[in-house]
């Protein structure tokens, strides 16, 4: 399975991308490499991080004071944290700000440093932002980042820098990337049918994509024919 495959990766690399839909346990397994290397001293804090704009909400529209604000986006990373720690070390590590989790936007202008860093959603960063997490990373850190490319929630005018930086970084050593697919997927079965049909009507929908920009150019080059032809 690709979870085995994420532990290895992040074991022989810094950076590590870990790509693919809900369901697969790939933020799951980043939070227990994370909580291991707590455990084992390799680390002195973890840092749990996500950009907070998801399905059209932001944080300005959201009721209450800013934990109140943020806190319905980092849900899942506090769910994945209660499975696997005591409520009560839990707290302490919090409190104690060994384990933080905070917006993407809180970790502009720090030094992320002897810390397992996990950046989830990270397909709602925008190039800027996704350069700014990339560049906290200080000297005996290692990061996860995960995202789902076709969950993308940013406004229209917003391109996801998800894309460009498993492009643009795929060369470098010490950066691993590993795509994980509906076959990954540890949530009910019908998730994994669901994934599977989703992606099965993107596909058509492409194929009828490129049938029609065929015909139009088939279209366009029998006028210029037709015209040269009537000269």
């Amino acid at each position: 399975r690709n979870q085995k495959k994420l532990v290895d990766l992040s074991e022989k690399n810094d950076i590590v991308f870990a790509i693919g839909p809900a369901g697969t346990g790939k933020t799951y397994t980043a939070v227990a490499l994370a909580v291991r290397a707590l455990r084992n001293k390799t680390v002195k804090k973890i840092i749990l991080t996500r950009p907070a704009v998801e399905a059209g909400e932001h944080l300005g529209f959201l009721p209450g004071d800013m934990k109140d604000k943020v806190d319905p986006y980092l849900r899942p990373l506090y769910d994945a944290l209660d499975d696997m720690l005591p409520m009560e070390k839990l707290n302490f590590f919090i409190t104690n700000r060994i384990i933080e989790v905070a917006p993407l936007a809180f970790m502009r202008g720090r030094t992320l440093d002897h810390a397992f860093i996990i950046l989830d959603e990270a397909q709602n960063c925008t190039t800027t932002q996704l350069k700014m997490f990339l560049t906290r990373i200080g000297p005996n850190a290692k990061a996860i980042i995960t995202g789902d490319l076709s969950q993308i929630d940013l406004p229209g005018h917003q391109k996801s820098g998800l894309r460009k930086a498993l492009d643009i970084l795929k060369p470098i050593d010490g950066i691993g990337q590993l795509y994980l697919g509906a076959e990954d997927v540890v949530r009910h079965r019908l998730v994994k049918a669901i994934i599977k049909s989703y992606d099965m009507a993107d596909e058509k929908e492409e194929m009828e994509r490129v049938r029609l920009r065929e015909e139009k150019e088939k279209e366009r080059l029998a006028m210029i024919t037709e015209n040269e032809y009537d000269k």
